[in-house]
């Protein structure tokens, strides 16, 4: 899949994709975790200070999407350096990026991100975890759901809401709360997709923080949380495009060699065709993924927001119908262990449903880009 890339992009984009291919489907996740950070690809995008390799979003997407086109993405790639290393670079106190940076950097350390609630869904002004000030601290209070990497993170940075002394009403803010913390608990959710990072509901009961574990000002408010959630989007596309190049090279090599009557089935227009419109589609959620890594690195937020809202969904839909053509393509074998890509059915759904549903992207795109008056 060729784009227009620096020698030093595409040259990453090699050594990542080695990397994959010597670990591949049945990779073990901790290994695997251990050598990228070893070689520099979890902190690509991490100050350099700080151990980081003082790239971007741009880096780092191409990291997680190479790894996803050899069958073996690292899922807590978008969490820990992306959004909360991001969150924690731009927004943390200098205390906080010396803790925090150089471990999520070389991957020593992990955090995960709560901000899904059980009655929230999309609607991020119906949060109900509450933060209270009590003498120079916190008391976190509140519940998350789907919540990635519970497990094995050192700590989870929680979005909660405080009260504006101004106006009584409540207003986002980022707190980071260790795992051993007092009155944080979690409990893992059953999930019937094959994944190797567990989802956990967590409970916040009266949990104590230091004032410190406030990352950046109490009023900044959405401007800090979408710092953490653009990079969110664009690592999910990123997560979308490599699971989609996966299924699409496994569909092209059993089409190339599989023969059922006088030549391989992929000489059939009906079975090339669907390939090479799935290959179009994520070569152009790419595009989009790339302009908006671009935006986001350059500093515009407010550009950056819109595509890669745009990216995630493009990515999002070019994924499912990657994977569904893939495993049409390959008949009855498609739905095989061995073959491994009916597992993907279920994972391919996750990129338009999380971390926000096709649909909320289309509002976004509606009232945001187009200028249609909102429907909520």
């Amino acid at each position: 899949m060729s784009t227009i890339e620096s020698q030093e992009i595409k040259s990453l984009r090699d050594a990542v994709a080695a990397l994959g291919r010597r670990h591949g489907r049945d990779h073990d996740r901790q290994t695997l975790w251990g050598e990228a950070a070893k070689l520099g690809y979890l902190g690509v995008n991490l100050p350099e200070e700080y151990g980081g390799g003082g790239g971007g979003m741009a880096e780092l997407s191409i990291v997680l999407e190479e790894l996803g086109a050899a069958g073996c993405p690292l899922l807590m790639m978008i969490v820990s350096p992306a959004i909360c290393g991001t969150v924690i670079a731009r927004f943390g106190t200098d205390a906080q990026k010396q803790k925090w940076l150089p471990g999520l950097a070389d991957g020593s350390l992990t955090m995960a991100f709560g901000i899904t609630e059980p009655d929230a869904g999309s609607n991020s002004h119906r949060i109900t975890t509450t933060a209270r000030r009590d003498g120079d601290g916190w008391v976190l209070t509140g519940r998350k759901v789907f919540v990635s990497g519970v497990d094995i993170a050192d700590a989870t940075l929680i979005v909660g809401r405080t009260e504006d002394a101004r106006t009584g009403s409540l207003k986002p803010c980022l707190f980071i709360v260790d795992r051993d913390a007092e009155g944080f608990g979690r409990s893992q959710i059953d999930m019937e997709l094959r994944a190797q990072e567990k989802q956990f509901e967590l409970v916040l009961d009266d949990v104590r923080l230091p004032a410190d574990a406030l990352v950046g000002d109490e009023d900044a408010g959405l401007l800090q949380l979408f710092a953490g959630l653009n990079p969110e989007r664009i690592m999910t596309a990123a997560f979308a495009i490599g699971m989609g190049r996966y299924a699409l090279d496994r569909a092209v090599d059993y089409a190339k060699t599989r023969q059922v009557w006088k030549a391989p089935i992929g000489a059939h227009q009906a079975i090339a065709h669907p390939l090479a419109q799935a290959h179009i589609e994520l070569e152009l959620a790419r595009l989009m993924m790339q302009k908006a890594a671009a935006l986001y690195d350059a500093g515009d937020d407010v550009g950056a927001g819109e595509a890669a809202n745009m990216a995630k969904y493009a990515a999002g839909e070019a994924c499912v119908k990657a994977v569904d053509q893939a495993v049409h393509t390959l008949g009855g074998n498609g739905l095989t262990r061995e073959y491994g890509l009916a597992s993907l059915v279920t994972a391919a759904r996750v990129s338009r449903i999380a971390p926000v549903s096709r649909e909320m992207i289309l509002n976004y795109v509606s009232h945001q880009s187009l200028g249609l008056p909102k429907s909520y």
